[in-house]
């Protein structure tokens, strides 16, 4: 079972930006398309980002153009760069890799 370590919230004014990174274990992570994807208060977990093994990318609709994820195949990390935070971003971020998910990082926008 593929072991995953989010690292990178915290608490930010609405209109800044936060990084978030993911540490993978698994051997395979080149082979694997890599994601995060958020659950906010009282709400379904939910799509933010995607990103297939060609690079690919598929955004939530509510983070086009604010959020950018990445990776680095050599390090086995994935990378979601956070711009233009909203109140609305609060939630607890959670990476994903070969059908697992990490323990989850909580992210909140507050002035």
């Amino acid at each position: 079972q593929v072991q995953l370590v989010e690292s990178g919230g915290g608490l930010v004014q609405p209109g800044g930006s936060l990084g978030l990174s993911c540490a993978s274990s698994t051997s395979m992570f080149s082979f694997h398309a890599v994601g995060w994807y958020r659950q906010p208060p009282g709400k379904e977990r939910e799509l933010v980002a995607f990103m297939t093994t060609d690079g690919t990318t598929k955004y939530g609709n509510s983070v086009k153009g604010r959020f950018t994820i990445s990776r680095d195949n050599r390090k086995k990390m994935v990378y979601l760069q956070m711009n233009s935070l909203k109140p609305e971003d609060t939630a607890v971020y959670y990476c994903y890799v070969a059908g697992g998910y990490g323990q989850g990082t909580q992210v909140t926008v507050s002035s």
